[in-house]
């Protein structure tokens, strides 16, 4: 299983994100860092929504909803629990 995380350098929120993602055990995933200033499609897409989570499908991206900074890992791992396509 593959998430993307749309992100750009000195985010704190991304980088939030993606520490607690780091402690998620309960789902063996890939995670790909994504930094919009690279491209012009992500940023324009996610210039005021980062951090953005996507799964990656087969022939495209499920955007799962966003998460309170504020949230546990806990309440990350509950969070992909339920949307997560398996």
């Amino acid at each position: 299983m593959q998430l993307i995380l749309y992100s750009k350098p000195g985010c704190h929120l991304c980088e939030g994100l993606q520490e607690k993602l780091a402690q998620v055990a309960k789902y063996d995933f890939d995670l790909e860092i994504r930094d919009i200033t690279t491209n012009d499609e992500w940023f324009n897409a996610y210039q005021y929504e980062i951090p953005v989570l996507t799964q990656k499908l087969d022939t495209a991206e499920k955007p799962l909803p966003r998460l309170s900074p504020r949230a546990s890992v806990k309440q990350l791992e509950q969070m992909l629990q339920k949307y997560l396509v398996i």
